[in-house]
Order: C-alpha cells, then structure tokens, then sequence
C-alpha cells in the first residue's frame, strides 16, 4: 500500500464519463473516457480514463485510499421511479428504456466498480450528492480562499440548481432548485426544438443565438415559466415532454411556437435564430437574477461556477460585466465529466478535513491533466503509417508553425498534456490566422464539416487582451468561459452596409479587423493564454504577434464534427489526413499535407463515417 492519500474520483452513466484522481490533495491527472473509446460523450463506465489516471499516479487500484462516485444513485432512481409513477401509466415507454441499464448497472455501482478494477480495490466508495461535487468542483481549484458557489445543470439526483458557499476547506450548499423545474431542460427544450441534439447541441443554440431576434422572450416569460426575482421558477409542464416521454416538448409547445420542432440537418430558419435569440435572454436573465440575490445573502465579492449550464459562455459573461460579483472563476470541465474531479476534492477536503491552500492562478494546472507523448511514441506511429515528417528543435518549430499561420495555412497543434473540459486550450488545437476573411468558412466546411453559421474563437495573449476584448486588465479567462465584446476600434462598422441584414446575412459581412473570431454581433469566446498556465502557448502567439502585430489567433477544438478531440498521436495524423488541413505538429514532429505519400488517408467520406453527427 502507498504511503500517499490517493483518491479516485469517477462519473459515469449519464454522459461525459470521467474519471480524476488525487494525489495527497494534488490533481494529477483528469481525463474524459470519449478521448479514449472515440465515442463522443461516452457515458459507459471510464475504464480507460481510470487505467489512465493511474498510470499518471504511477499507481495499481490496489493503492487507492478511496473512490468517490460523482452522485447518489440510488436517490436518482428514487426520482425516477416518482416521476415514472406521477406520469403512469403515460411514461411508460419512457420507463422500460430506462430499466435496463438501471438493473445491469446504475443500482449496482460498487459491483461495477469492483470489476472495473480488477477486484484489486479493497476500499472505501463514496457516493456525494451530484451538485456537491459540481460545487466543489468549482470551489475548491479556485483562487479564492472563500466564495459563493452556484451550481446549473439539466438534474443530478432531484436538485437542478444549488447554491452556498465555500470558506477555507468547507462547502456548505443552503439552497436548491428541484426537478421538474430546470434552466438546463429548458435550454435542452429548444435545443430540441430547433433540431439539434440534446445533451450536444446546446453550444451551437448559443452559436445561432446572436442572428436572430429575441422576440419569443415573452412568449416564454409568460407561458413557459414562472419567475421570481430571485431566480427561481417553475415550469409549466404541461409545454414539456420530458417527464414522461422520450421528447423534450409537446404538443402544446410547438402550437405555442408556430409548428413542429425543425428536422435534424434541415436548413436553420429565421424561427429557428429567433428562438435561440429568445432562449438565450431568458438564459440570461435567470442566471444573473441568481447571482444578484446570492450577492445579496452571502455578501461576498467572488462567484464560482459549475454544472453544464456554466457553459454558458455567453451568460458567463453576463454576469462579469453586470456583477455584483468582483471576481468569476468557472471550472473549466463544468459539466459531469468535472463531477468526478469534484467528488475526488469533497472527499479530500470536507470529509477527510485536510488543509486546503489557495493560489493566485488556480489549482487546475490549466486543465492540462490528460495524456501527453514522447518523441519516441509519436515517431514510432508515423513510421507504422508510413507518413512523411521532420524533427524539428523548439525554435525552428516555433518558426514554421508561426511562418504557416501567417501564410493563412491550417495547423493542427498535439503538444503537451491532453486538457481536461469541453475547451481545446491550445495543446489539442486546429490554429489558424484571426485576422483572415476567409478563414471561418475555410476551417467550418472544409475542416471541421459543421454548419457555416458557427463561430470560432480567439486566443489572445493575456497583456493585449483589454486592447481588443472589452475586458478590464486583469480579468482572466484561461478555459474559453466568458464571452466578451471585440473593441469598437478594433471593429469595422457595417453602416449602411449591415442595415436592413439580419440572420445568415450578416456573416458575409466585414466585422472587424479579427476577422475569423468576431461572431456577427461582435462578440467572441475569449481564451486569454498567459504563461503561468500554457508556457509553451503564450509563446507562440507571442511570437506570431512579433511577426504580424496581432496577439490573436483561432483556436479550435482538434477534432470534426462529431469527432471527440483527438487524445493520441494516431487520432492527430488520421483526423490531419482525412480533412483540409495543411499541417501536423506533434511534438517536435512536423508534417505537411503536401508531402504525404498517397494513399495514406482512408478518405475523407470514409473517415467522417465513423462519428455520428452531433
């Protein structure tokens, strides 16, 4: 047995499967289990992520001290069969999808994890309340030696939104919202309604929001919700499905809408922009009526953010701007998958009583808690492959990804530790020049294979960030959580020209001199890179600015749609081959789409066949 405390932490069966683990307190290593199976969103159990986790530990399950699952199961089948039996004999169908997995797996958990572990783990399980360990996902990696905490999601076990605080090495959540009533299934409604996935999509309903209008705001205000000026609401079920069907939305809702949800890949219409515009709003506005009332009790000056809803960029943002909170810091892997690094910290700190200590960036390590590969891996793949490289040393590198970028070519970038979240943070990035006009269109349709209509964001080295983001100096968002406004002199004005354009219009507009970055209202999903947390990032850009004058370039996630982001030096070179891209960065290895013998892609029809659209 080892001499250090090792927790184990896992979330598992919903979506975003994970696993993390503790080292004494430290976060050694957190990794998603889509990473590793190809199967995005994954919600089986993390073998892979948790054989990961301990390989980075340098440890066999035999020495873990305990393992903490990210929720109470059996309190959720409690909701579940409630709700089945209000509904019944209505839910049926609903229910008998569900049974299944619940009698093989959910109600058997500690059986499932002693298998998935050998039967070599003789320890303790914990099972924390799921907005618990999004809480302490949230409170305890922050910088701030007290805050309030607020925690949105979809639902965990009943509560769907929880408030409190955390002090020292102490949560304490006082208050919450309860299912059926959710801001998460009422995102996830439209998203369903507009035609995009649930659990997925939601992002891309936050995408399409700024071309439309928000004129079915008060549509939802005054038929779908019944909000208090602290927040909280109540939902009239009677518009929803999701209680006792297998859809998001009845009847009702679509009459209240003008017609049925739109099909899935049909064109977006101007109803469809609008209800994401609506949505959006209302989002918005629960959000901040949230944080203002917890502001009002809790008198504190800092705000931490978790549970899927802390996606929410746009809303994030909100919230900054609007305060009353001084400071915001969101855990980077907000959804589930940040469950299990929650539910690994609440063991430590508030069950075992251990010491927490704070520091001025935070204790995340960047996010940067996955997978990273040597020369000698990566290089024994390219020879397997047959693909054709160079090695190059840190500086030469430097200047041929710098010399591609301003040569407006596609780079992949696979350095360094794979991040843990949602967010490509630069270490498994596609990277392309902010300031070119085609760019967008170039990376959606020929790189990525997604709809034209979404965004891409920035990256921007964090001393020029106030010179074009309206954000203060100061003011940080390493894991791409806020939403911010480009500059007005950084923009360039549509005058006449934007007049009387609305919805897909307005992306063939000049919209500022970041071109690639700035959504069609101006705005962007900022990453700022400082080189406390991505050393070798911060350099890059840096140096792309001394050679252009521009701190910004394009991040994106390295992956298509559909596609999770790559997690070894084999997905980087399959997903380089079989896309648009023009180069590869693996470590010190260097390859150019020109130069690759033929016949070593499966092709592109081919390899986007393997992942389902989202």
């Amino acid at each position: 047995m080892s001499t250090r405390t090792l927790i184990l932490g896992i979330s598992a069966f919903y979506h975003d499967s994970a696993a993390a683990i503790l080292s004494d307190g430290d976060i050694v290593a957190a990794a998603q289990e889509e990473r590793f199976t190809r199967v995005k969103h994954d919600a089986g159990f993390p073998q892979r992520a948790i054989e990961y986790c301990l390989r980075e530990a340098n440890a066999t399950p035999d020495d873990i001290n305990v393992v903490a699952f990210y929720e109470k199961p059996l309190t959720k089948f409690e909701r579940l069969l409630e709700t089945y039996l209000a509904y019944a004999p209505v839910g049926f169908q609903s229910f008998r999808q569900a049974l299944p997995i619940w009698l093989k797996q959910k109600l058997h958990l500690p059986r499932v994890m002693d298998r998935g572990m050998g039967g070599r783990y003789k320890g303790r399980y914990v099972f924390p309340e799921h907005h618990e360990s999004h809480a302490a996902s949230a409170f305890y990696p922050s910088p701030f030696e007290e805050a309030a905490i607020l925690t949105l999601d979809g639902v965990g076990e009943w509560a769907t939104a929880a408030c409190g605080v955390g002090r020292g090495n102490r949560i304490e959540l006082t208050k919450e919202l309860r299912f059926p009533h959710s801001l998460g299934l009422l995102y996830s409604a439209f998203t369903y309604y507009t035609g995009f996935r649930v659990n997925s999509g939601e992002y891309k309903l936050m995408g399409l929001a700024p071309y439309g209008e928000p004129r079915y705001a008060d549509l939802i205000r005054e038929h779908l919700l019944d909000l208090k000026d602290d927040g909280s609401f109540r939902m009239d079920l009677s518009y929803f499905n999701y209680c006792q069907g297998l859809t998001m939305t009845s009847a009702k809702f679509h009459a209240l809408f003008g017609g049925p949800p739109r099909e899935p890949e049909s064109p977006v219409t101007d109803r469809d922009m609008d209800l994401a515009a609506s949505i959006q709003v209302v989002t918005e506005e629960i959000i901040s009526r949230m944080a203002r009332r917890l502001h009002e009790e809790t008198g504190m000056k800092n705000l931490c953010l978790a549970g899927g809803v802390a996606l929410n960029c746009v809303a994030n943002g909100r919230v900054l701007r609007e305060g009353p909170f001084e400071n915001l810091w969101i855990q980077p892997a907000a959804g589930d998958a940040g469950g299990a690094l929650g539910a690994a910290l609440l063991v430590w700190h508030q069950l075992m009583g251990r010491p927490r200590t704070t520091n001025e960036t935070d204790s995340m390590k960047g996010a940067l808690l996955g997978p990273a590969y040597t020369d000698e891996q990566i290089k024994a793949v390219l020879d397997r492959k047959g693909a054709r490289y160079r090695h190059l040393d840190d500086e030469a590198m430097l200047e041929r990804i710098v010399g591609l970028l301003c040569d407006e070519k596609v780079v992949g970038r696979f350095q360094g530790r794979m991040e843990f979240g949602p967010r490509a943070l630069g270490n498994r990035s596609i990277l392309g020049d902010a300031r070119s006009e085609k760019m967008q269109s170039v990376m959606n349709l020929k790189i990525k294979f997604r709809e034209s209509f979404r965004p891409f964001a920035p990256s921007v080295l964090i001393e020029d960030t106030p010179e074009y983001f309206e954000m203060d100096a100061g003011v940080e968002s390493p894991y791409m959580l806020l939403v911010a406004d480009v500059q007005r002199d950084k923009r360039v004005d549509g005058g006449a020209e934007r007049k009387g354009r609305k919805g897909m219009d307005l992306l063939y507009m000049k919209r500022s001199v970041v071109q690639a970055i700035t959504h069609v209202d101006y705005s962007a999903r900022v990453q700022t890179v400082d080189p406390r947390r991505h050393a070798a990032y911060h350099k890059l850009i840096r140096r792309f600015k001394e050679r252009t004058g521009c701190p910004v370039i394009i991040n994106t996630s390295f992956n298509v749609r559909g596609e999770p982001i790559v997690g070894s030096p084999e997905d980087a070179l399959n997903c380089f081959l079989n896309t648009g891209m023009d180069a590869l960065v693996l470590e010190h290895y260097l390859l150019l789409k020109t130069e690759q013998p033929e016949g070593l892609a499966a092709g592109q029809a081919e390899y986007l066949k393997a992942f389902k659209l989202d």
